[in-house]
């Protein structure tokens, strides 16, 4: 599987935007909006959750899928790219994770 799997399901949901909503479920979310949205990626992380604390991988690989999915919807509804999101890894890339994280809580909101 190829590694931009991700850009080019984002750029699926994207194009779900056009669709009809009577047979796309992208289109049906993004219609609904951001909390939507929101909600409906809240229920697939504890989804997620309950899988990990199992003893089925397929189960876990499953729902991380889900859960993968449902951001980039969210990201779509909030017209928030992809790339933004990867840029934002690829910049803490070589450092710490607490190093990063200490950097985050004095930075002003």
């Amino acid at each position: 599987m190829s590694d931009d799997v991700l850009q080019r399901l984002a750029a699926v949901i994207h194009s779900r935007r056009a669709e009809n909503a009577a047979k796309s479920y992208t289109r049906e979310l993004l219609d609904a909006g951001p909390e939507r949205c929101a909600r409906k990626l809240g229920e697939e992380a504890i989804e997620t959750l309950i899988a990990a604390l199992g003893p089925d991988a397929r189960a876990l690989t499953r729902e991380a899928a889900d859960l993968l999915y449902h951001l980039l919807v969210l990201l779509e509804a909030r017209q928030i790219p992809l790339s933004n999101v990867m840029a934002e890894l690829e910049s803490r890339m070589g450092t710490s994770g607490l190093t990063e994280k200490a950097a985050r809580e004095t930075k002003p909101q």
